[in-house]
């Protein structure tokens, strides 16, 4: 005990009671992460305070921070500027991006709701895939975190669809959205959060800001994509139904249609993106996105005219 009450540690109890170890304190200190230690004789003394500064260090490097930019937060922190704002835009992101509650399941319960079927190759598919989590000292018990992702593979397997199938597919469809999911991170950052982004960390008002921002704007990528994907989904299915249902039925009107020259090289990228019968409808929806993205800057744009020329005397 300190003079003042205060708990204090040799730096092998600090190290035992952070996590870390005596050489990873060591280099803290000399990096200016950690502040130096109590000298008292001979001894090196360390208090709580080093000890929760360990804790917000480990913390930090789990959300994805450096130790650059840890050391840059710490600081700010030390001065009286805070973490709250930082760390909630960080809490922000970090937090879940669906209402979605993860679920648990029995490899029997497994086996039953896929009828008898699900293999060791099917278990190791869906453990790859993060469909199924193991839980540490359970052999036979899993982690679900999207129990509707769950639910779909047990309705498609009821439907016929091997489980090697659906596993297949899945790697696909992640790889597309994936995609879509950094095109939107790519727009949105372009537009709304360049002005947070720097060589240093948001100031407090700033990541507060952000953080509020973030929470606005997470849903609107399943929002858009949900929408785009049920108009796709109708155009698609309506052709196929028509396609097996023969020329008897009556021809959808046709849109007219223009042919253009594009790089081989870029179409046989196309074609293993989304294979070559969908190779056509890519590229035509990713042209006509970005004529879309177009439209929407331009129209930002005159709205950013003609507010400067209201504000003109």
């Amino acid at each position: 005990m300190s003079e003042s009450g205060g708990v204090t540690y040799r730096i092998e109890d600090l190290a035992h009671r952070s996590g870390a170890t005596v050489r990873t304190i060591r280099a803290y200190q000399d990096r200016g992460l950690l502040p130096r230690p109590e000298r008292r004789g001979r001894a090196n003394v360390y208090a709580d305070a080093h000890l929760a500064r360990l804790r917000q260090i480990a913390d930090l490097l789990d959300r994805g921070y450096t130790l650059a930019s840890i050391k840059e937060l710490l600081e700010a922190w030390d001065s009286g500027r805070g973490l709250g704002g930082v760390l909630g835009l960080v809490a922000e992101v970090d937090g879940p991006w669906s209402d979605e509650e993860a679920g648990r399941i029995s490899r029997a319960e497994l086996s039953e709701r896929f009828g008898g079927s699900p293999d060791d190759a099917a278990v190791a598919d869906a453990l790859e895939l993060g469909v199924l989590e193991p839980v540490p000292g359970h052999e036979d018990l899993f982690l679900v975190p999207s129990p509707q992702e769950l639910t779909v593979a047990v309705e498609l397997h009821e439907a016929g669809v091997p489980l090697s199938a659906i596993a297949g597919h899945l790697r696909e469809l992640r790889g597309q959205v994936e995609h879509i999911a950094s095109r939107f991170l790519e727009f949105t950052t372009e537009h709304v959060f360049a002005r947070y982004l720097g060589e240093h960390p948001p100031n407090e008002a700033d990541a507060t800001e952000a953080a509020s921002l973030v929470r606005r704007l997470r849903p609107l990528a399943q929002q858009t994509v949900d929408a785009e994907l049920a108009r796709a989904m109708r155009l698609f299915a309506t052709r196929h139904l028509r396609l097996h249902l023969g020329a008897d039925q009556p021809a959808p009107p046709e849109e007219e249609t223009r042919s253009v020259a594009i790089p081989a090289d870029t179409m046989r990228a196309v074609e293993r993106l989304v294979g070559s019968d969908q190779a056509a409808a890519f590229v035509a929806l990713a042209a006509e996105r970005e004529v879309q993205a177009r439209d929407l800057d331009q129209l930002a744009a005159n709205h950013a005219h003609a507010h400067i020329v209201d504000e003109d005397p």
